[in-house]
């Protein structure tokens, strides 16, 4: 280790009926101090809730170029991004892949910082992906709600 703080971010989403409402939550931690996030969607799908989990993480982060340790129960994300998928698919064009503005969106945000992504099994009595997994179902549940507007405009 380099010495240099680093920003711990444990991340979920969950869609009722996928697609269904849904909904994100994440837990962000930076030393002693820890910020909860969540929030609910009226109709999308758990793979947009996954990535909405890691692009609002991203978003709140003030300092640029930090050490930013992201766990997530997404294969989805975790590979697409540790496998470098997502560099292909957006020099192929994005031909055929769902979810195209939202993994454009993370591309420049997960730039803007060193970013490693960590899978972590689901429900698996990992306390922080069991918090964020609860904020997101909560969410998910009882709003308030947003519309997901490319997701309308997608299906």
């Amino acid at each position: 280790m380099s010495g240099e703080k680093e920003l711990i971010v444990y991340t979920d989403g969950a869609a009722l009926g996928n697609p269904g409402k849904g909904g994100y939550g994440i837990v962000m931690m930076w030393g002693a101090a820890r910020k909860e996030i969540s929030q609910g969607y009226f109709y999308t799908t758990n793979n947009r809730m996954e990535l909405m989990a890691v692009i609002t993480a991203l978003e709140a982060i003030k300092t640029p170029n930090i050490i930013v340790h992201i766990h997530s129960d997404s294969k989805y994300v975790c590979d697409a991004i540790e496998k470098k998928w997502v560099w292909s698919w957006q020099r192929k064009g994005w031909k055929d892949k769902k979810n195209i503005d939202l993994w454009k969106r993370l591309i420049p945000l997960f730039n803007a910082h060193r970013v490693k992504m960590h899978w972590v099994k689901g429900h698996a009595g990992i306390a922080e992906n069991e918090r964020c997994d609860f904020l997101a179902t909560t969410a998910a549940m009882n709003g308030p709600w947003l519309v997901d507007e490319h997701y309308a405009i997608e299906s």
